[in-house]
């Protein structure tokens, strides 16, 4: 049994100096103990309430909901058993996250497995490759240059929702990416909308697959979810037949996966699988890189040493200029705070898969069909794998120090690393470096930050700031 959940629960404080921060954490569970039923009902609103502080230790532990085997895996060796030496029998995502899903990306690359996984992963893999990020670095810079220019018009001290700031640049960035030049403001807008009443709607959770149903149950398409759904889909659906009427940009992602289609027949992109497909790529390359900004704005606001750090290493690369896609190798200081980001939020904090076959797992034995957990949340903040793994130190990521493999994966690992890994650190390091050139950004001191994991990693309710030109 996972003991650790049923004791009794720590609490981390955020501390504040201007060498170290302990940014704000999610409380550890606090229900009675032996209440494993109480834990998968907490979790429906906050799947990081639920841990304890003996759960950030390097193990193998499982637990039994209504009969349903869950195994917590938190150890980088059998992490790497379970995605890479043993990946096809634990390939698919969970029944959770396919059935939260798929009603809006349909097979999509990110919930799809077997034969449709195979081919897509390669389709999409190329389109995403590393060697093509530079080719959109130019979008990405005029779009981050877009928002600092809107910056620079307000007085200064106004306040504004970061996770809001943030998921309107990445938007317009992956829409002009993906979709090129045709989607417009408004249509970004309303994309960007229908993500996040799509997220704030589903149940990630879907009881039924604790009932005894292996697949889950098919989510309650109710009328709001619909609207979102319909709204996000014929958005989409549009500039796909654009495309495919010849009047998309030739330099789109879309249109790289139609040529491929037309070069290969055989991979059956029909429109409903281009939108899918174009869904996927723009929900992976939005809400995460938003998510990640958000949180390294709120890290930066407490951490004035550092920020400093990254201030004066923008005046040394770039002087006056804007930052561009070329300055990204030489921006050390930036990349560091994004890649510390990402440890202690990582977007995605819960990896979760479900075995095809019984199996076993360190010493434990695996039912065929079992929730398997891998939570980066947990193994970025274990002690035995980063030295004082609730602060934040983004010296830890420079100078040629890498994590131990395995002990830091915020875009997963394996087959199923995200192949869009390169374009969104890219992204996110070029958009901090961007705003960060123009704008101080504060959080106010009495603002309470709790992390909230519905399918993303968010601060609950938004974040607010304050801008105030360098």
């Amino acid at each position: 049994m996972l003991s650790s959940w049923l004791q009794q629960p720590v609490k981390i404080r955020e501390v504040i100096s201007d060498d170290i921060f302990e940014p704000a954490h999610a409380e550890y569970y606090d229900g009675p103990p032996g209440k494993p039923l109480r834990l998968l009902l907490q979790a429906r609103s906050d799947f990081l309430s639920i841990w304890r502080a003996s759960d950030y230790a390097e193990k193998v532990s499982q637990i039994r909901i209504l009969g349903r085997q869950v195994v917590l895996v938190n150890s980088p060796e059998l992490i790497r058993q379970v995605v890479v030496k043993r990946q096809e029998n634990f390939e698919r995502k969970s029944p959770q996250m396919r059935r939260a899903l798929e009603y809006l990306l349909g097979d999509g690359l990110f919930i799809s497995d077997g034969e449709t996984w195979r081919q897509r992963r390669a389709l999409v893999a190329d389109i995403v490759h590393m060697n093509r990020v530079p080719a959109f670095g130019p979008i990405m810079e005029k779009t981050a240059g877009e928002l600092v220019e809107r910056w620079s018009r307000m007085p200064a001290g106004t306040t504004l929702n970061a996770l809001h700031e943030m998921a309107g640049l990445t938007a317009e960035i992956i829409a002009r990416s993906v979709f090129g030049n045709q989607l417009g403001e408004d249509s970004a807008n309303a994309v960007t909308d229908s993500f996040t009443s799509y997220q704030s709607l589903i149940d990630s959770i879907n009881l039924g697959y604790f009932l005894g149903f292996d697949e889950g149950l098919p989510v309650w398409r109710t009328p709001s979810l619909r609207r979102s759904v319909k709204r996000l889909h014929g958005i989409i659906d549009t500039v796909v037949e654009d495309h495919l009427a010849g009047r998309g940009d030739h330099n789109s992602m879309v249109e790289l996966l139609i040529r491929r289609q037309q070069r290969n027949p055989e991979l059956k992109l029909d429109v409903v699988a281009l939108r899918n497909e174009a869904a996927t790529i723009f929900m992976a390359g939005h809400e995460t890189t938003a998510a990640t900004l958000t949180w390294a704005w709120y890290l930066l606001s407490r951490a004035p040493q550092v920020e400093r750090q990254v201030h004066a290493e923008l005046d040394r690369t770039c002087g006056d200029r804007a930052p561009t896609i070329d300055d990204v190798p030489k921006l050390e200081w930036c990349k560091a705070v994004i890649e510390e980001t990402l440890r202690l939020y990582p977007p995605v904090p819960i990896l979760a898969r479900q075995n095809r076959k019984a199996d076993t797992i360190g010493d434990v034995d695996i039912a065929p069909a079992s929730l398997i957990l891998i939570v980066p949340w947990l193994l970025h903040r274990t002690p035995s794998l980063f030295e004082a793994p609730h602060e934040f130190r983004p010296q830890r990521f420079m100078a040629g120090r890498r994590p131990t493999p395995y002990s830091y994966i915020p875009f997963a690992s394996g087959p199923r690393v995200c192949p869009g890994l390169h374009f969104g650190l890219t992204e996110a390091i070029l958009c901090l470096a961007v705003i960060a050139q123009r704008f101080r950004v504060k959080v106010p001191e009495a603002h309470k930050v709790e992390p909230m994991c519905r399918l993303t990693l968010r601060p609950r309710g938004g974040l607010p700031i304050t801008i105030e030109p360098r």
